[in-house]
């Protein structure tokens, strides 16, 4: 086991309305929908165990009760979990904003908590401090990117561009996959946006090259829609097994 984020916090954004697997899920929040009979914050905190975390901070919303009796009952005893619910539905910049103050170690690490990217955390963060830039975002390269919008990096590693979602996909590329590094400098910056979207109303507004990017192609589901949901299982169990 890696002990990397043993002593930064990690922040993960569970607060989503889930509208995408409405009647699917039938009324069990995103991130607790089954995985073999498994609550997938089940196998994300196992992950994160896996690299030392050691203090989770989850920002809730839309379901808040469920999650925080399943962290109340089933957290793992070494792991710190603090639950912030959010009034009404803030958005990702919101909801990291209404967060903040709980926030006690920088970097923190932030991530959605409907989607899963199997990647070394500690390289990440490794890359990260090499890069000296406040804010990192890890990226994979998939074969349709059409369907979450892609990144440009430059060769230097650093964010160039981010370019909308293509309806008509079919086309490879780098896109975020929902993890990312904060320096106390971005999240003042994620504090004052002008809008709800962390990806919209923060990340496309910084001059190009203020974020710094860890890529590859790392397997990724986004669990919030029903096709990744159905496919999850076959793509997490070499990683976590059916216990």
């Amino acid at each position: 086991m890696k002990a990397c984020l043993a002593e930064i916090d990690v922040v993960v954004l569970a607060g989503g309305l889930g509208t995408r697997l409405a009647g699917v899920l039938d009324g069990t929040p995103k991130v607790l929908a089954p995985i073999d009979g498994r609550p997938f914050l089940s196998l994300l905190l196992s992950w994160l165990q896996g690299f030392g975390a050691r203090r989770v901070i989850f920002g809730l919303g839309h379901l808040a009760g469920a999650v925080e009796t399943y962290i109340r009952e089933h957290a793992p005893k070494d792991v710190e979990c603090i639950s912030v619910v959010e009034p009404e539905p803030l958005g990702t910049a919101g909801a990291i904003t209404h967060l903040a103050s709980h926030i006690q170690n920088f970097p923190v690490m932030v991530l959605n908590g409907d989607t899963f990217v199997d990647a070394d955390l500690c390289a990440f963060l490794d890359n990260h401090a090499r890069s000296g830039a406040p804010g990192s975002v890890l990226c994979t390269r998939v074969s349709d990117a059409g369907r979450y919008g892609s990144i440009d990096i430059d060769g230097h590693g650093h964010i160039v561009g981010f370019f909308e979602k293509n309806a008509a996909g079919g086309v490879g590329g780098i896109i975020n996959a929902g993890v990312y590094l904060f320096e106390r400098e971005l999240l003042n910056i994620v504090a004052s946006a002008d809008g709800p979207s962390l990806e919209t109303d923060v990340f496309q507004k910084l001059t190009p090259g203020t974020l710094a990017a860890y890529a590859g192609e790392f397997p990724f589901l986004d669990i919030g829609t029903p096709d990744d949901l159905a496919r999850a299982s076959g793509i997490l169990a070499p990683y976590f097994g059916t216990s």
